[in-house]
C-alpha cells in the first residue's frame, strides 16, 4: 500500500505545482517621472505618462510593461514650437494623441535589463528594444533608460528638413508598490 501512496502523492504535488501562478509585483507610477527628448535641433519633455508595470528583478521574463505618453502634453519651452509639434506636420495629436509601448520580452543584461516590445507613434507600430536599469529605494524604485529612435520610422515630420532624424529619449520613472 505504501508503495502506491508515494508515487500518487508525488504525482499530485507535481501536477499541482505545474498550475501554480507566478506572481509578479505590480508597481504604481509615482509623481516626478521624466520623459524627455533631444536632438541637435529640438528638445523637450512630455508631461503626461501613465500605464501598468509588473516587474520582478528575479524573474524579468514574467514582467510586463504597458505604458502611454500623452502627446498633447509636449513641452519644448516654446509655445509656437509646441503648437507646431502638435500639428499634422509632426505628431498630429488630433489623430494620434498617444505614444504607446507594450512589452513582449524583458531580459537581464550585463548593464541592467532590456525590454523589447511594440512602440506605436503616429499610427506606426514598430518593434523596439530599450535598455534600462531598476534601482530599488525602500518600498519603491526607479526605472531609467536612454535610447534613440529614428523619427522617420514613425513618419513624424518630413524626412530631412530642419530637425535631426535621430531623437534621443531619456526616461526616468519612479514607482511605488
Amino acid at each position: 500500500m505504501k508503495k502506491i501512496i508515494y508515487p500518487v502523492a508525488a504525482a499530485i504535488i507535481l501536477a499541482g505545482s505545474a498550475f501554480t501562478a507566478i506572481t509578479v509585483p505590480s508597481w504604481t507610477i509615482a509623481d516626478g517621472y521624466s520623459i524627455s527628448f533631444s536632438s541637435d535641433d529640438a528638445s523637450g519633455i512630455f508631461k503626461g505618462f501613465k500605464g501598468s508595470i509588473a516587474f520582478d528583478e528575479q524573474n524579468p521574463a514574467a514582467s510586463k510593461f504597458d505604458v502611454t505618453i500623452d502627446v498633447t502634453t509636449i513641452n519644448t519651452g516654446n509655445g509656437l514650437q509646441n503648437k507646431h509639434a502638435k500639428s499634422d506636420e509632426w505628431f498630429d495629436v488630433a489623430k494620434y494623441p498617444q505614444i504607446h509601448f507594450t512589452s513582449k520580452q524583458i531580459s537581464k543584461t550585463a548593464a541592467g535589463y532590456q525590454v523589447t516590445g511594440d512602440l506605436e507613434i503616429h499610427g506606426v507600430k514598430k518593434e523596439t528594444s530599450i535598455p534600462f536599469t531598476f534601482k530599488k529605494t525602500g518600498t519603491g524604485g526607479v526605472f531609467a533608460g536612454t535610447f534613440t529612435i529614428n523619427r522617420n520610422d514613425f513618419h513624424v515630420g518630413k524626412p530631412g528638413g530642419d530637425v535631426a532624424e535621430q531623437i534621443k529619449l531619456n526616461v526616468s520613472v519612479p514607482v511605488t508598490k
